[in-house]
């Protein structure tokens, strides 16, 4: 397996975490390091926040059950009360929360199940192929054709490496599917809950959606996925999942929505995350091995190049390195991660290729903290740059062949 579908398991990161709390994370050697992963960005308050601890601990403390399928209980109405506070007008006044496997494409298939049902109609266009240009064929097809049941965008794919989509270009998705009656559908997997420096992303472009795909964030760092959906769309109950309805889940993410809105979390992302990537920027002018980077409030990637590969943000800062220098990327990228880690920062490599490096650092991180990650950043890139031998590509990646 190589690194980048390994992801962060403990082949890649030596680190035995023992204590964690905000930032830090102090492992079992003793050292402590910042960690700008946050459980794949789930982890908006940081480790252990007092919020959702407390409100973990209120749960165990009544002798309520812990899991409940089937059931309302006061903690789940408190949940989907705090959850609708936070929704976009236009979904909010009409949102219908149900709750779903929060484990892998579980949520993303509840949505596509829900508007099937509410349609009649079968076909989903996944954010791949809505990306890719199967969502303007399809545009300008005549009424008497089939229509899709729905279509996914994803704000911004942050596996595939943090690309932004374009806000006018989901201002006109929006525009030709309500005007054909087709649900659009945003996974907020992993930008929702104030990462880009709005409360969920597609407030940016101010696109409202007909259904909206949660998780990660919205457990206050338990498992917890959610599908939200305008009223209308509701055909009765999905199907039955074991796990959907935890209590402690319920009540951490309630305390998790409530602590971001009040603390006006999503400004301080908004802010802090621009003058992150402008001194990112620099380093790009700084060291060839930096190419792109891109990103929003605190969901940032750096693409990281080597010999011969462009690394190009291109007109919506959407593009990646390609060509033969993107195994060379990918070894830049793990090279940059092993130096970060040595510097006691936690970064993480995604990207088809493996070739950028994201920072996900929780919401709660303050100015000072967020230099001393781009300090050490910026010195794990300059050991890197200097010593470019140290690092072959990574397993199953090709070297690119010098002229």
């Amino acid at each position: 397996m190589g690194d980048a579908a390994a992801g962060l398991g403990a082949r890649v990161l030596p680190v035995v975490p023992v204590r964690a709390r905000g930032l830090t994370i102090e492992g079992a050697d003793g050292r402590r390091y910042l960690d700008c992963v946050s459980g794949a960005g789930a982890l908006v308050l940081g480790h252990n926040h007092p919020v959702a601890l407390q409100a973990i601990r209120e749960v165990l403390d009544t002798g309520a059950p812990l899991q409940v399928t089937g059931l309302s209980t006061p903690v789940e109405e408190a949940f989907v009360t705090e959850l609708t506070r936070t929704l976009p007008p236009g979904l909010a006044e009409r949102a219908r929360v149900r709750f779903c496997e929060p484990a892998g494409k579980a949520p993303v298939a509840t949505a596509a199940e829900l508007v099937r049902a509410a349609t009649g109609r079968t076909r989903v266009i996944p954010s791949t192929e809505a990306d890719h240009g199967a969502w303007p064929e399809f545009a300008d097809r005549g009424p008497q054709e089939a229509l899709p049941a729905g279509m996914i965008v994803e704000p911004i794919r942050g596996r595939s490496g943090v690309l932004p989509t374009a806000d006018a270009w989901l201002r006109r998705v929006r525009g030709s599917t309500a005007e054909r009656c087709v649900p659009l559908i945003a996974d907020e997997t992993e930008t929702g809950v104030g990462r880009t420096g709005a409360f969920w992303a597609v407030e940016h472009s101010g696109v409202v959606p007909d259904v909206l795909v949660l998780s990660k964030a919205i457990g206050g760092g338990l498992p917890l996925a959610a599908v939200v959906y305008r009223d209308d769309l509701h055909t009765g109950e999905g199907g039955a999942f074991a796990f959907r309805g935890n209590q402690l889940a319920l009540a951490a993410g309630a305390a998790t929505l409530a602590h971001v809105r009040e603390h006006r979390l999503a400004e301080h992302a908004a802010a802090l995350g621009g003058r992150t990537l402008a001194r990112l920027h620099g380093l790009a002018d700084k060291f060839s091995c930096v190419g792109a980077v891109r990103g929003r409030g605190l969901m940032i990637g750096v693409e990281m190049t080597g010999p011969h590969c462009t690394a190009d943000a291109g007109p919506q800062g959407v593009r990646l390195g390609a060509g033969a220098g993107a195994g060379a990327g990918a070894a830049v990228a793990v090279a940059v991660r092993r130096e970060c880690l040595r510097r006691g920062l936690i970064v993480d490599v995604a990207g088809p290729s493996g070739s950028v490096v994201r920072l996900l650092p929780p919401l709660i991180v303050t100015e000072e903290q967020m230099s001393a990650v781009l300090d050490r950043f910026a010195d794990a890139v300059q050991a890197v740059e200097r010593s470019p031998s140290d690092h072959p590509p990574p397993h199953g990646v090709r070297a690119a062949r010098q002229p």
